[in-house]
């Protein structure tokens, strides 16, 4: 799987996102705005904290990450799957 090497807070709490196979695209998360944990981006300048932390996870702090897999799939289209062929053999098996 791709690892996220770089990211940045955009206008309209877009997310841009750069990976290490070259891919890189920006992620609408206005959706995500004031709902749970993510209250804290209604500050706006909480939301331009993101930074890549432990383990190469989308954060923002101890208790906002993203899947940087999760982001992939979006940016691409591609399904899980496609990433990882054993899942295919196991959703074949179920």
């Amino acid at each position: 799987m791709p690892r996220a090497i770089a990211v940045q807070a955009q206008d309209n709490y877009m997310l841009w996102v750069q990976y290490d196979d070259g891919v890189a695209d920006r992620v609408d998360l206005s959706n995500l705005v004031g709902k749970g944990v993510f209250a804290v981006w209604t500050d706006r300048k909480e939301f331009d904290k993101v930074h890549i932390g432990p383990g190469g996870k989308i954060a923002w702090n101890d208790q906002i990450d993203l899947c940087p897999d999760a982001l992939y799939l979006k940016i691409t289209g591609k399904k899980p799957e496609e990433l990882f062929p054993a899942l295919t053999q196991v959703l074949q098996h179920a």
